[in-house]
């Protein structure tokens, strides 16, 4: 990624996709070029959570919502240090943000952090066009970046896909740190960063559980050495296929069966070291407005997701695994993919969205309450 901090608002850019496919229109935050796979997200609100989301790393998100930054950016709804998305994609900028806790505007914070964006574009059409072809590599250009339409495809042709890739290392944290238990501590338990989001341990210190954020290299003597009563795998970025250490640790938790949990990427490695395959969707979920059906309550839920990928499993038979049984426990109402899995013979279950939605909806945040009586079971 080229980028430049100068005035963009009326500086001519350009989106190309992969196919050839060209949509033209104004610079958004800084000026320059940056290439990634192009998504959409179809969330009315909460753009700044999904922009600091790891799980978006090398990724040119798309807002289907016609007009971003309304709220401008504050300083509380970061869901990680920076932002991570390589790109973004509106139709109608804000011109002046309105909400009390804003500190500056969306625009100037891309600025800011260097992130290349375009605006002024057909969203619409754009998303149609990735639903009906699948999500794509592009890029953005923009300033002194633009060049023959020609050329521009040749650079997006040439950039890797992200089928194949391994990107949840670059995004987990080096160091390992504690999130303290909000209140009285009941619980301590071993979060695996793969692209971790803030508030993901916050749901869980709220629940009393001290919280020990442990890099995506971690083994399995680094987990049992902080004592845990249950493990906690987090969503990232990237191809699940290509994630052999996470197998390897969860694999080594699952033989001494203690109480685990995933969420989005860890939906896919559980997947994996149940011995299921994972593949990439056409075009992903990716938003805050999902069906999904509980298949344990019957419960529909509204949910957020942010996957690419998915476990393919059995949804109608319980599969016989090296731990037993396990079955199909979420599904998604729109097109039957997996959004869930659980072992009927010992504590292990995950869900392929997230719970903890920031900025919502909030109907799947039991989950968390789920695990906390899986750590109770372990412990009576």
């Amino acid at each position: 990624m080229t980028t430049s901090t100068r005035g963009a608002a009326k500086t001519p850019a350009v989106l190309v996709l992969e196919d050839g496919r060209t949509f033209r229109g104004r610079a958004y935050g800084a000026v320059g070029e940056t290439f990634g796979e192009a998504v959409f997200s179809t969330g009315m609100t909460g753009y700044q959570e999904t922009l600091t989301d790891p799980s978006y790393d090398r990724q040119i998100v798309v807002a289907t919502a016609p007009q971003i930054g309304n709220t401008g950016w504050n300083d509380e709804d970061d869901e990680s240090g920076r932002i991570w998305v390589s790109g973004y994609v509106v139709r109608d900028p804000a011109r002046v943000p309105s909400n009390w806790r804003s500190r500056r505007s969306l625009d100037d914070e891309l600025t800011a952090q260097g992130v290349v964006g375009i605006s002024g574009i057909d969203t619409r059409a754009l998303t149609r066009h990735l639903r009906e072809r699948g999500s794509m590599r592009a890029g953005i250009f923009s300033g002194e970046t633009l060049a023959p339409d020609t050329e521009l495809v040749e650079r997006v042709q040439a950039q890797p896909q992200m089928k194949g890739a391994s990107l949840y290392e670059e995004v987990a944290t080096k160091e390992a740190y504690v999130v303290p238990a909000v209140g009285e501590k009941k619980f301590t338990v071993a979060a695996i960063d793969l692209g971790i989001k803030g508030m993901t341990p916050q749901r869980m210190a709220e629940r009393g559980i001290e919280v020990h954020v442990l890099p995506a290299t971690a083994t399995a003597e680094d987990v049992y050495a902080v004592a845990p009563d249950g493990v906690f795998f987090s969503n990232g970025p990237g191809d699940p296929a290509t994630a052999d250490g996470p197998v390897a640790l969860m694999t080594a938790v699952l033989e001494r069966k203690t109480p685990l949990f995933g969420i989005c990427f860890g939906n896919q490695i559980l997947g994996r070291a149940l011995g299921f395959g994972t593949y990439k969707l056409k075009y992903g979920h990716r938003g805050i407005n999902q069906p999904v059906q509980d298949r344990t309550t019957g419960k529909v839920e509204v949910t957020a997701h942010n996957h690419g990928f998915a476990v393919d499993a059995p949804l109608d038979q319980v599969s016989d695994t090296k731990f037993g049984r396990a079955e199909v426990s979420h599904v998604c109402l729109n097109d039957d993919v997996v959004e869930g899995l659980q072992l009927l013979d010992q504590p292990a279950f995950s869900v392929q969205y997230h719970p903890e939605a920031a900025a919502g909806p909030h109907d799947a945040a039991y989950l968390f309450d789920r695990f906390v009586s899986l750590l109770e079971g372990q412990r009576a």
